[in-house]
């Protein structure tokens, strides 16, 4: 596996990226990663993802948001609006690249909002042809309730409520820890290490008001138009991103789609112990789904039916 550092611009700023490719050469079949809840390009933990959707001859981009890591941009502005712009720009970076088969890209997401903006950039961009959205997040006022007892979740919108106060007052609010603050992190998260190695390189200090984008986060509006292929992976009884999110994005999409759901395990230990039944599958669903459109085929059987429409493979 080729590795090599590359950055385009998204919005004016400067995206740093990773790009990995086959040993052989294009043009390739493309997945474009943006990282899950405060994650980074270079964790660790995406690397084995990469050499096994490498092996299968896709290439793999994965970035840094704006604000984050080397990327440039606003430092620890944490906004899944921006963070779509960036996956769009960076499909778009993607079919400026001579060794890449521009109608031959997918997305690839994991780890809460990694998960849910896969589904984000599905349905905004029909450049993408598949998705895949592992432990994501579908609802984000569900998902930063559920993480507190209701005395808590109320004293957390009273103080948004406060910021806001502040903010038109003063022109500046509170800073805070968006792992501490904003979401609250369970004792898996606090004891597991499997993000150490990018643990420390996050914001310890962020706006409040970037809370109000993660209350509007909604991919479940999103799986709701969705036709293009998406393939879910959630974890039973998960209580980092809850099972229901995973299983309510599977119901709400409209085409081709799949539900993997890892039992007798937790969010964070799934990553591992389920590496070798959900990686082929997940592999599988990019390979079949994520391919150049050589032939499309429009048909009306009648006009109560209305149209479809079939992408075919040209053989060689």
């Amino acid at each position: 596996m080729r590795t090599t550092d590359v950055e385009f611009h998204s919005e004016g700023d400067r995206i740093a990226a990773i790009w990995r490719t086959p040993d052989t050469d294009g043009p390739y079949r493309a997945i474009v990663q943006g990282p899950g809840w405060l994650g980074l390009k270079d964790a660790k933990l995406y690397v084995r993802y990469h050499e096994a959707l490498v092996a299968a001859g896709f290439a793999v981009l994965v970035i840094d948001y704006r604000g984050f890591g080397d990327s440039g941009g606003d430092r620890g502005i944490l906004s899944p609006a921006r963070q779509l712009q960036d996956l769009v720009n960076a499909v778009s970076y993607l079919t400026t690249r001579d060794d890449v088969i521009a109608d031959a890209i997918g997305v690839f997401g994991t780890g809460g909002t990694g998960g849910g903006n896969a589904v984000l950039l599905a349905d905004a961009d029909p450049r993408v042809k598949a998705a895949v959205s592992q432990v994501p997040v579908a609802d984000g006022t569900d998902w930063l309730h559920r993480m507190r007892e209701e005395h808590a979740w109320l004293a957390f919108l009273a103080g948004l409520e406060e910021d806001r106060r502040l903010r038109v007052t003063t022109g500046q609010g509170r800073l805070v820890h968006p792992r501490e603050e904003i979401m609250v992190p369970t004792p898996e998260r606090r004891a597991t290490t499997i993000k150490a190695d990018v643990d420390d390189k996050i914001p310890s200090a962020i706006p409040l008001s970037c809370a109000e984008e993660i209350l509007a986060y909604r991919p479940i509006d999103a799986a709701g138009r969705l036709t293009t292929p998406l393939l879910v992976i959630g974890v039973e009884g998960d209580a980092t991103t809850p099972t229901d999110h995973a299983e309510a994005l599977y119901a709400a999409a409209k085409g081709p789609k799949q539900l993997i759901m890892q039992r007798h395990t937790t969010h964070y230990a799934a990553y591992d112990r389920y590496w070798e039944q959900t990686t082929p599958l997940i592999v599988d669903w990019l390979d079949r789904h994520v391919r150049a459109s050589d032939v499309v085929v429009r048909t009306t059987l009648s006009p109560e039916t209305g149209e479809t429409v079939e992408l075919m493979e040209a053989s060689e």
